[in-house]
C-alpha cells in the first residue's frame, strides 16, 4: 500500500469509479434511462428464460445445454436483484419496482426472498468482515473446514441447519426460522422438489419399484423442473457463494479496502461465467454501492489497476487458509 492514509486511498478509488461512470455517461447519452434499460434487461432474461424451456420441452435441444443456458440468464437476474436492493429501478414506483423483485426471485428460487435480502444486504454493507455479517456467512465464509465450506456452497439450507447453533450464539438477533421462513414458499418448494428427486433415486439405486400413473406424471413434472430452473440455480449460486465467500474477509477488517480481495485467478474463471463476472467486479460495489451493474462490468477493466495502487488486495487465496482472516503482510 502507499503511504497515503486508508482515508486517502479510499477517496482515491471512489474519486476513480466516480469519474469512469461520469465520463461513461456522458459518452452513451442512453445510460440516463436506467429504469427502462433494466426493464428491458429483465423482460429479455425472462423471455430467454421462457424460451430455453420450451426448446427443451419440445427436445429441441438436450438438457445440459438447457441448464448451462438457463445457469448463465439466471446469473443476469442476480446483478438485477443486487441493484434492486439498493432501489436503483424505478424507486419512485413501488409496484414496477416490486414485480422486478418478485421477477428476479422466480428466476432464482433457491433464495431468501429479496424484500427480505435488502435487509440483509444493506447490513452487510455496514459490518462486511465481522461475525455480524449474516450475508456472507450464510453462504460460507468464514468457515475454516473445506468440507463444511463446499457443504454450505452447494446447499444453502443444509448450511444453515449446519450453522443455526453457531449463528444463533455469534449473531445479534439471529433467528433460524426468519431466514427459513423467508425463504417460502419459492425456496421451499426448490429444496422438496430437489430432495424428492434425489430420494427418489436413491431408492430406486437400492430397491427398485414401480409407481402408480399419478406418481409418473408428477415425477415428469419433478425432472422437468430440474432440467429447466433447479440444476442451473444449483450451478449458479454455488459458482456465486465459492466466489464470494472467497473473496470476502472475515476478521481483521477496519475499512471498505480490506473487506475484499479482486479475484482474476485463471482457476475461477468457470465460476465467474456462472455469476458475470463477480470476482472481478464485485469490489467496486464496495466503494460506489449505487451503481448499475453493467456499468461497473464496463469500468472494471480501468478500475483494478486503481484498487491495486490504493491498497485493494488481488488473489489472496492464501486468506481461505485462515478463514478469510484479513492478514497483515508477512503474517
Amino acid at each position: 500500500m502507499s503511504k497515503l492514509t486508508a482515508k486517502q486511498n479510499i477517496n482515491a478509488i471512489v474519486t476513480a469509479i466516480k469519474a469512469e461512470e461520469a465520463a461513461l455517461r456522458a459518452r452513451y447519452s442512453i445510460l440516463k434511462w436506467q429504469n427502462g434499460i433494466a426493464m428491458v434487461i429483465l423482460l429479455l432474461s425472462l423471455c430467454a428464460f421462457i424460451g430455453v424451456a420450451a426448446l427443451y420441452y419440445v427436445a429441441a435441444i438436450p438438457a445440459w445445454v438447457c441448464i448451462i443456458l438457463v445457469a448463465l440468464i439466471t446469473s443476469i437476474a442476480h446483478e438485477l436483484e443486487h441493484d434492486l436492493l439498493h432501489k436503483q429501478y424505478f424507486s419512485q414506483r413501488p409496484f414496477v419496482h416490486n414485480f422486478m423483485m418478485l421477477s428476479v426471485w422466480l428466476m432464482r428460487p433457491n433464495t431468501v426472498n429479496p424484500w427480505y435480502r435488502r435487509k440483509i444486504h444493506l447490513h452487510h454493507h455496514k459490518v462486511s468482515g465481522t461475525s455480524q455479517d449474516l450475508e456472507e456467512r450464510l453462504v460460507g465464509n468464514g468457515i475454516q473446514s473445506p468440507l463444511l465450506r463446499a457443504v454450505v456452497i452447494l446447499d444453502g439450507l443444509l448450511g444453515l441447519l449446519i450453522n443455526s447453533k453457531r449463528f444463533s450464539k455469534e449473531i445479534r438477533g439471529f433467528k433460524f426460522f426468519r431466514v427459513f421462513n423467508a425463504g417460502a414458499p419459492l425456496a421451499t418448494a426448490y429444496f422438496g422438489i430437489l430432495y424428492g428427486v434425489l430420494t427418489y433415486y436413491t431408492l430406486q439405486f437400492v430397491m427398485p419399484f414401480t409407481l402408480p400413473a399419478w406418481g409418473e406424471e408428477l415425477l415428469a413434472v419433478a425432472e422437468f423442473l430440474m432440467v429447466v430452473l433447479i440444476l442451473p440455480n444449483m450451478i449458479r449460486s454455488a459458482s456465486l457463494n465459492l466466489i464470494t465467500s472467497s473473496m470476502h474477509y472475515y476478521g481483521g477488517v477496519t475499512n471498505v479496502l480490506e473487506q475484499t480481495h479482486v479475484i482474476t485467478s485463471r482457476w475461477f474463471l468457470p465460476f465467474q461465467l456462472f455469476c458475470f463476472d463477480f470476482g472481478r467486479t464485485h469490489s467496486i460495489h464496495h466503494f460506489v454501492p449505487n451503481q448499475p451493474f453493467y456499468i461497473r462490468q464496463v469500468i472494471s477493466q480501468k478500475i483494478r489497476p486503481v484498487m491495486a495502487k490504493h491498497g485493494v488486495r488481488f488473489d489472496d487465496l492464501h486468506s481461505l487458509k485462515h478463514a478469510n482472516r484479513y492478514l497483515e503482510e508477512g503474517e
